[in-house]
């Protein structure tokens, strides 16, 4: 077997991932992307291919940005992202990872969402 570079394995994982996680109309797919300094996540139909909401951590005021670590910025874009789903009519959503283990500013997001009233 060949050895993988960096970029496919990622691309594997998220792949891996996706297979398994689809969003409908009913249940759309909460995407997360990390990366070192900021964090977004998006509400995605893919049965139309649409995005419903979509929030990052420079959507935050400066003021509430200021002195905080990067985990409890991504437990407030967590909040962001719910309160603007709720805004489109959306309750329940799948979540999708992407290559990212469940932990530490991703799994701070997800909790964040269901504290604003999300179900996953």
């Amino acid at each position: 077997m060949p050895k993988l570079n960096s970029s496919t394995a990622k691309a594997r994982r998220i792949a891996r991932v996706r297979a398994t996680v689809s969003g409908t109309t009913e249940r759309p797919r909460l995407a997360v992307f990390r990366s070192l300094a900021h964090i977004s996540a998006q509400v995605i139909d893919d049965t139309s291919g649409k995005t419903l909401a979509a929030a990052n951590d420079r959507d935050l005021s400066e003021g509430d940005r200021k002195g905080k670590k990067k985990s409890e910025l991504a437990t407030m874009v967590g909040k962001l992202i719910a309160e603007r789903a709720k805004a489109k009519g959306v309750t329940q959503v799948v979540f999708d990872r992407r290559d990212k283990q469940y932990h530490g500013r991703v799994q701070a997001l997800a909790e964040g969402a269901r504290e604003a009233g999300l179900k996953f």
